[in-house]
């Protein structure tokens, strides 16, 4: 199970302004989208046509994290703060740990599709904190430090900013927040204006994640980003039986013959100067940076740049299956993997 550090916990609830919760809210927002990389990786890595159905699973849950990144960062603009994001610290070292030093020894990187990666880390990220039995649960191993989950990091910030109340919450957003209904519906982006609403949209992260106590789906016949891994695993969709709850649905088909040989965690320092490959993981690296530019700018006066940022990240699945074809010339016939870097780009922070 991925896990945080405790004294992450008391932090929050020992804060006594907005400005207390700042980091934490940072973090979220920081959190939210370090699972992007290695979620869209994996799906760009099945070839066009192939596993269709993996693939837009992969690709509803990454739009579900871009949906919550957003969500985290209009909380933290609610409260007076403003988020960072195109700066070098904002983006994770992959393969490495995610955000606030998550625990338990979790190395997410930047790897082609495989059943192992699904099951060992994206389960991991994705893990509830009281996870429905439709399987047996793994038990944990004794002697194990006491962390918390990052259900439990997101009941604790709901907990005190209703403790803080309206009084942290600013009158007039400034920057103004992003709630553009072209790209999320506005029952799950909404202004955020107290107590009351940031809470209800943190529920709607947590929802979609890990789905509640009593139920795996985060709406009918639509499971929690962990339980939608796991029918990915299981090769079946997750259904509910008369017992319970059941990977027993529709077969969901995979090919392992039809994934790019992808090399992994590529950087572009890998590859030499002039040649195919270096060529396009720069471009593939300086489009991502351009993509956080522009987020950075929406959240940070312009909100109209979330459509530029949206279609910058259309334009990277058009690199990278560019990419992905193309031979690395170590022998091995790997191909060229994406990498997430930032580097410095026009309007870009650095």
């Amino acid at each position: 199970m991925i896990r945080l550090r405790p004294e992450i916990l008391s932090g929050i609830r020992s804060a006594e302004t907005a400005v207390d919760l700042h980091q934490y809210l940072q973090s979220a927002v920081e959190l939210e989208h370090s699972t992007i990389p290695p979620y869209l990786t994996a799906m760009l890595s099945l070839r066009p046509g192939s596993n269709r159905r993996i693939a837009a699973m992969i690709r509803s849950i990454i739009v579900q994290e871009m949906l919550h990144m957003s969500i985290a960062a209009n909380i933290l603009i609610a409260i007076g703060g403003s988020p960072q994001i195109n700066t070098r610290d904002f983006v994770p070292k992959y393969p490495g740990p995610l955000p606030m030093d998550i625990g338990d020894g979790l190395r997410v990187g930047i790897e082609a599709f495989s059943m192992g990666l699904v099951k060992h880390v994206f389960m991991a990220i994705e893990q509830p904190e009281d996870e429905i039995p439709i399987r047996q649960r793994m038990l944990q191993a004794g002697g194990e430090p006491e962390y918390a989950t990052i259900g439990e990091f997101y009941d604790a910030i709901q907990q005190r900013i209703r403790e803080l109340g309206q009084g942290i919450f600013v009158k007039t957003s400034a920057p103004p927040q992003v709630v553009d209904s072209a790209w999320f519906p506005p029952d799950k982006l909404f202004p955020i204006e107290g107590p009351e609403s940031a809470c209800h949209a943190i529920e709607i992260i947590k929802l979609e994640g890990e789905g509640s106590s009593v139920t795996p789906f985060q709406s009918p016949g639509d499971p929690a980003h962990y339980y939608m891994f796991g029918s990915i695993v299981a090769g079946r969709e997750l259904i509910t039986t008369p017992e319970g709850y059941a990977y027993a649905g529709a077969p969901i088909e995979f090919d392992p013959s039809a994934i790019w040989p992808l090399k992994p965690n590529c950087k572009i320092a890998d590859f030499a100067p002039g040649t195919q490959a270096r060529s396009r993981i720069e471009q593939f690296a300086y489009n991502y940076s351009a993509l956080l530019n522009a987020l950075h700018q929406a959240f940070n006066g312009t909100p109209q740049s979330l459509n530029r940022a949206i279609g910058l990240m259309y334009d990277l699945r058009v690199l990278a299956v560019a990419m992905m074809q193309t031979d690395i010339d170590d022998g091995t016939g790997r191909t060229v993997g994406p990498s997430y870097e930032y580097v410095q780009t026009q309007g870009g922070m650095g």
